[in-house]
């Protein structure tokens, strides 16, 4: 368990289990890989029975912080680039994993890739963290 997980006031919107309106997410860490996944509702929804894109790029988000976070590397996205390539339906589950591609000191450059139940690809994404202290 994280440490922003301990502190009884953590509220985030993405992973705490105690925020009212939040995704809740959990994570798994396997060797060099960081995994969720989540199921987008109705209250999800961009288009018409479709994910809402900035929902989804939240989450791709959260799980590279999370990659660098349980290995005690605090860091915040400094830039971020997102390609959808599949809409994701509502109802399905989408399975989100994470890994470093390079850690120049201070500068952590990651990617993530989002994919939907038969191994499609819904979305990619890299970014770049920079430490931060929290």
């Amino acid at each position: 368990m994280s440490k922003l997980l301990k502190d009884k006031n953590h509220m985030c919107f993405a992973c705490s289990p105690k925020n009212p309106i939040g995704l809740k997410l959990v994570f798994e860490h396997e060797g060099d890989i960081c995994r969720a996944s989540f199921v987008a509702g109705p209250e999800h929804q961009g288009w018409n029975g479709v994910m809402h894109g900035g929902l989804l790029t939240t989450i791709l988000d959260e799980v590279m912080a999370q990659w660098l976070w349980i290995r005690e590397r605090s860091a915040m996205t400094a830039e971020m680039t997102t390609r959808f390539v599949n809409p994701v339906p509502l109802g399905v589950k989408l399975t989100i994993e994470s890994r470093l591609v390079a850690d120049k000191r201070r500068l952590f450059l990651m990617e993530a890739t989002a994919m939907l139940p038969d191994g499609s690809v819904a979305a990619k994404a890299t970014a770049k963290f920079v430490p931060a202290k929290i």
